[in-house]
């Protein structure tokens, strides 16, 4: 049985984990095992394959990003991710929310002793 912090955790960590790839990409288009090793290099956001190729599926097909495969000397084809102007608009309008939203609850929080 999942307890109630480990389904809010979940939760939490889509929500930002969506906007970390947002951001990644910002910088330029990047393929799908690159931006895995990217945004898991960034300590405390523990990103594994599996986490990150559901999330960029949901954003593709949501419009924010779009994808194109190029052949690889290394191996099979890689599917490289890159913002879309809507996907820009919506990185922005994010931001500003998650700032938003961190400033307010960081009222909130009580000092750890």
């Amino acid at each position: 049985m999942t307890s109630f912090y480990d389904n809010w955790t979940i939760q939490v960590r889509k929500g930002i984990l969506e906007l970390c790839i947002l951001n990644a990409l910002e910088e330029g288009e990047c393929y799908g095992y690159a931006l895995v090793k990217q945004l898991a290099a960034i300590p405390g956001l523990h990103v594994a394959e599996g986490t990150i190729y559901p999330l960029l599926s949901r954003l593709k097909l949501h419009g924010l990003v779009a994808t194109r495969l190029e052949e690889s000397p290394d191996g099979p084809a890689r599917k490289y991710y890159k913002l879309t102007q809507t996907g820009n608009k919506e990185r922005g309008r994010m931001n500003t929310y998650y700032r938003g939203l961190s400033d307010a609850v960081n009222t909130l929080l009580t000092p750890v002793s």
